[in-house]
C-alpha cells in the first residue's frame, strides 16, 4: 500500500513538472519580440588642436615595474602555513 502512494506521488510530480515546463515554454513563445529599434546617429567633429604642456614623465629603471608591482600582491591565503 505504501508503495502505491510512492508511485502515485512520483507520477503526480512528473505530470506537474511537465505542465509547468510547457506553460513556461508557451508563455515564452507568446511574447511579441518584433519591436523595431531605431538608432539615432550623432555627428561629432574632430578637434585637431595641439597644446604644448609641460608634463613630468616618470622614468623607471625596469620596464613595466608598475604592472609587476601591482600583480605581485599577496593575500592571507597565499601565505604558507606551518603544520
Amino acid at each position: 500500500m505504501l508503495r502505491f502512494y510512492y508511485i502515485k506521488t512520483q507520477v503526480m510530480k512528473t505530470i506537474l513538472t511537465l505542465i509547468f515546463v510547457l506553460t513556461i515554454g508557451v508563455t515564452a513563445q507568446a511574447q511579441d519580440a518584433k519591436a523595431d529599434v531605431k538608432v539615432e546617429t550623432v555627428e561629432m567633429t574632430i578637434v585637431t588642436s595641439t597644446t604644448n604642456e609641460n608634463t613630468v614623465a616618470r622614468l623607471y629603471k625596469f620596464k613595466n615595474s608598475r604592472v609587476k608591482k601591482a600583480l605581485s600582491f599577496t593575500t592571507k591565503r597565499n601565505k604558507a602555513k606551518l603544520a
